[in-house]
């Protein structure tokens, strides 16, 4: 069983988490937060194996909250859950300690998939982004003479 808390200030938000979440039998919701301070108080109480941390909270904003977690409770890994799809934001979260970024527009099973890669310690990223900050990034000059000759052949596919 894979246990989560729940760091969002909107309580619609944590409905639809909540209810993404609970046809998952592996999957079990352990508690709620409204901001990021009660975050790192429910997972010292708690010990969820995931918190699923909004970046912008009253009180303590994500960004803290996961810093804190990740420096005082390296059992609880922190996937970061946020409308902010710019690269910098993913960037701070990661170097904060965050092992995953997903957007809030992600569906139900790809939320309870992407929990279930964290929690066994593989990195989360959503496509989207990879996508936009990320794939653009990847020039085929930086690739080996046989993968660029593929690449280049792929282009002229296309």
């Amino acid at each position: 069983m894979i246990n989560i808390l729940i760091a969002d200030d909107q309580n619609f938000v944590r409905k639809t988490l909540e209810s993404y979440l609970e046809p998952e039998s592996d999957l079990q919701i352990v508690g709620f937060a409204k901001n990021g301070e009660v975050a790192v108080h429910k997972v010292a109480q708690l010990k969820p194996d995931i918190v699923l941390m909004d970046i912008e909270m009253p009180v303590m904003d994500g960004f803290t909250a996961t810093e804190t977690i990740a420096q005082k409770y390296a059992d609880t890994k922190v996937l970061m859950l946020s409308i902010h799809n710019q690269k910098q934001d993913v960037a701070r979260a990661l170097k904060l300690g965050a092992k995953g970024y997903w957007l809030k527009n992600t569906t139900a099973k790809e939320l309870a998939n992407a929990i279930r890669y964290v929690h066994k310690g593989y990195f989360q990223l959503a496509l989207e982004l990879v996508d936009k900050h990320f794939a653009k990034t990847a020039s085929s000059d930086s690739l080996p003479k046989q993968d660029q000759e593929l690449s280049h052949k792929l282009n002229m596919v296309d």
